[in-house]
């Protein structure tokens, strides 16, 4: 016991991480229990400021924002028990303030279009959203960043919150033009468009359809629009089995549809 009293007496720094270590230890267990605690009551109850997809929204932001809060805390418990000077420390902030304001301009921008996102609602959690090449589903919005799962390949992507000027949030409606021959008399067509509406209302991923009358006259055929709703991390696939179902009631009404075609002669 002496030796290890006389080893720390030598080595006060080995006593410092020793405290650090058992700090972060403490810390960490006592963060992730109050969260727990904290957020999974907050998600149980129905609070008034919380409604559809906000309350997913806030929650997640206020996870981000607890979790920043707890590292600068933990950094500067850390700071603290190896005889960092804090209060000089903060006060010398004031003098570098400047040329540190210029190098996380970037993330200031991030910290307050992630604020705006959530007060403005620009999108929320659960919303399908499309920046730059990718259109997924909103699966966090943090103080920094949003993620989002791309709804073609799955794929997790992190977008800077700065972007926000880029971002469309994908609606529940889909248009389909439905090409019928200029010899289909307009009731009957019309009457092939209902009969091809209540057939696509009963897909899985289809909401309801509305039809909404002539939407183009084509060189070789009338073009009738339809309206599909669907759920948007829905509509790519709702898309597919709409058309599909559209080329069937086609086919059992027996109608088709005149196309150009390119005669080749050879000599």
């Amino acid at each position: 016991m002496d030796q290890i009293k006389d080893i720390l007496n030598d080595n006060p720094w080995i006593l410092n991480i020793l405290y650090s270590i058992l700090a972060i230890v403490i810390s960490v267990i006592l963060y992730l229990l109050i969260s727990h605690s904290f957020f999974s009551k907050l998600e149980k109850k129905n609070y008034k400021i919380f409604k559809n997809n906000k309350s997913n929204t806030y929650i997640k932001l206020m996870k981000s924002i607890g979790r920043y809060i707890f590292i600068i805390v933990l950094l500067f418990i850390i700071l603290k028990i190896n005889g960092v000077n804090i209060t000089a420390m903060i006060a010398g902030v004031g003098v570098f303030g400047i040329i540190f304001g210029f190098a996380i301009q970037d993330a200031l921008k991030d910290v307050i279009k992630g604020i705006d996102i959530i007060t403005d609602s620009y999108y929320q959690v659960g919303d399908i959203i499309r920046v730059n090449k990718y259109t997924g589903k909103v699966l966090s919005i943090g103080i920094k960043t949003t993620k989002i799962e791309d709804v073609f390949e799955k794929n997790i992507v992190s977008i800077s919150n700065r972007n926000i000027e880029e971002v469309e949030v994908i609606s529940h409606m889909i248009n389909i033009d439905i090409p019928l021959p200029y010899e289909l008399k307009l009731k009957e067509a019309e009457k092939t468009i209902d009969y091809i509406t209540k057939k696509i209302e009963k897909l899985d991923n289809v909401e309801y359809v509305e039809y909404r009358g002539v939407n183009k006259l084509a060189e070789s055929s009338i073009l009738y629009q339809v309206k599909v709703y669907s759920a948007p991390d829905d509509k790519v696939q709702a898309r597919r089995d709409a058309l599909t179902c559209i080329i069937k009631c086609l086919e059992e009404k027996d109608i088709h549809v005149p196309y150009n075609q390119i005669d080749v002669h050879q000599k």
